[in-house]
């Protein structure tokens, strides 16, 4: 746990808040949120491998670190995609919808697809509770294959009928002959909190729940 005595307490005596940073592109627009509300940290966009980003002034820390670690007590407060709360449950305080990030959950498969209702429906994916769920609230009996990486290649090979998988803009699919069979539920980023950290820290995360809302 990086949370410890010292490290609870900024420089001017407030609660020093943890913010689980996710990489790549949804990372960039998170950070740009918390720059607009006045949590920034320039070395997080110098040219560097550190881990972790600190604002001693405003008592705020970046850790480069899954979101999902949010509920291990790694950081405070992070976001992260619905489609991820969904498959893993994880035991946080989901606080808001910011709105972004936005895809959806869905069955592709072939342009031509006929389903064979004779016997199971053989679906890849790397949401095996998701796709449990779902399948088992329409009584249609399913093999899954848990895949990760580029799942659209597992009907096209012959490895399964049809995906089921987060599709943005789908272009992915049209370029391999597929297509959006059915929308099972509509994804974006949601910020969460520690359960322990919010009781703690409530007054902290709340003002920077605020000021979210105020600027979305």
């Amino acid at each position: 746990n990086l949370i410890n005595e010292k490290s609870m307490k900024g420089m001017k005596g407030a609660f020093m808040i943890n913010i689980a940073l996710p990489k790549g592109r949804l990372g960039n627009k998170v950070y740009d949120l918390f720059e607009k509300i006045g949590y920034e940290s320039s070395e997080i966009k110098e040219d560097n491998r550190k881990l972790i980003f600190e604002n001693r002034e405003k008592n705020v820390r970046f850790l480069l670190v899954k979101p999902s670690d949010v509920e291990k007590g790694s950081a405070d407060i992070g976001v992260v995609g619905r489609d991820v709360l969904l498959e893993e449950n994880p035991d946080i305080y989901e606080l808001m919808d910011l709105g972004f990030g936005k895809c959806k959950f869905a069955i592709a498969g072939p342009v031509n697809f006929k389903e064979n209702f004779d016997r199971p429906l053989v679906v890849a994916t790397k949401y095996l509770n998701v796709s449990k769920r779902y399948f088992d609230s329409i009584n249609r009996d399913v093999e899954l294959i848990k895949l990760n990486g580029s799942i659209e290649i597992a009907p096209i090979l012959g490895l399964s009928d049809v995906i089921m998988d987060i599709v943005e803009t789908g272009t992915t699919l049209k370029e391999n002959n597929l297509k959006v069979l059915k929308t099972i539920e509509d994804i974006s980023a949601r910020f969460i909190a520690n359960k322990s950290s919010y009781r703690f820290k409530n007054e902290e995360i709340e003002k920077i729940v605020k000021s979210i809302k105020e600027i979305l």
